[in-house]
């Protein structure tokens, strides 16, 4: 039933990626209400609760019990995912949970069991998707012709974050942490399931989990080929997208804020709006459907085949051959 009503939120995980999550709710969601936060450092929660107007838990259970809430977020190491969305949904609470979905795509059926259970809906926060330039390269995307090629790739500083090359936290390294936003966009930008994958993996400056990771990827029955680079090693941030028709090829940054429809030799910029903050414009969309009554706009199914694609590349590296990309609900691999 659709709610009118300010939507009443709880965070949980205020760590580097949470505290923008508590900004944007606090300063540019004026239909949700940030009513209180968790986090394990009693320090940090209580600085950023003061900030924000809302009150502080260490325990993410007695922000659940204690508190009259609408949703929750969830912005934690997906190592919590399971524990934390099981015990969100016995609440009878929506979710926001942000990407990876989940550290494996078993561990992100246990999760649907429970919110199946309770009749819970959850919003992957697959934040690359509101991204302008991939919202530009989308809508010309009809332009340029049948589609057979497609080229993704990100580039970025090394992580600062001690949990990123924990595996029992992380789930895994750059793959799974970065690659499940390009993976979610193979899908988004052609419309095809991902088969199969090829897949190399390095690491330059982590110990336990890859930080560079190339990987092919066959969609479609071979109708389309892609390639997917990412790596947390450099000084530079890009995030490249080329995507190649009969007629023309689109050619993105979506880091850089660039985005052409290449005809022959000749380059047509193409028509993007102004940057925007892409984890507003998910919690927007997340509080919009609620009030709505809408399903939410990223199912758990569309985080769980970008973290099929993860699973696939780390089979292929492992074995140096090719892996099949695991079913998610109701699709063929």
């Amino acid at each position: 039933m659709a709610s009118p009503r300010v939507i009443r939120l709880g965070l949980i995980g205020t760590g580097k990626h949470g505290v923008r999550y508590a900004r944007h709710i606090r300063h540019d969601c004026p239909d949700a209400q940030l009513v209180a936060i968790a986090r394990r450092d009693a320090a940090k929660v209580a600085a950023l609760a003061e900030e924000v107007g809302a009150r502080a838990y260490t325990d993410y259970r007695e922000l659940i019990a204690r508190e009259d809430l609408d949703a929750v977020i969830v912005v934690v190491p997906p190592g919590l995912h399971a524990e934390i969305v099981t015990c969100a949904a016995r609440a009878r609470l929506p979710i926001l949970l942000e990407k990876p979905a989940a550290t494996s795509v078993e561990a992100g059926e246990m999760m649907r069991a429970a919110l199946d259970e309770h009749r819970v809906p959850l919003m992957v926060a697959q934040t690359l998707r509101y991204n302008a330039v991939v919202r530009a390269v989308l809508a010309a995307r009809a332009s340029i012709g049948t589609i057979h090629s497609l080229s993704l790739t990100q580039r970025f500083e090394p992580s600062l974050l001690d949990w990123i090359d924990d595996p029992a936290r992380s789930g895994g390294g750059m793959a799974l942490h970065t690659g499940v936003h390009l993976f979610d966009l193979l899908r988004v930008l052609t419309g095809l399931e991902p088969e199969a994958v090829t897949c190399q993996m390095e690491r330059v400056n982590t110990r336990r989990t890859e930080d560079n990771f190339v990987a092919t990827v066959r969609l479609g029955g071979g109708a389309v080929l892609a390639s997917v680079c990412c790596a947390r090693t450099t000084g530079g941030r890009t995030g490249h997208i080329e995507l190649s028709g009969e007629r023309a090829t689109l050619v993105g940054d979506h880091v850089l804020h660039q985005a052409y429809r290449v005809v022959g030799t000749k380059m047509e910029p193409l028509a993007t709006s102004e940057p925007v903050p892409t984890v507003r414009e998910a919690v927007r969309d997340f509080v919009r459907a609620l009030r709505e009554g809408a399903p939410m706009p990223i199912s758990l199914d569309d985080g769980l085949r970008a973290v099929a694609v993860a699973e696939a590349c780390y089979a292929a590296a492992r074995s140096g051959g090719t892996a099949p990309v695991r079913r998610v609900g109701g699709h063929e691999s």
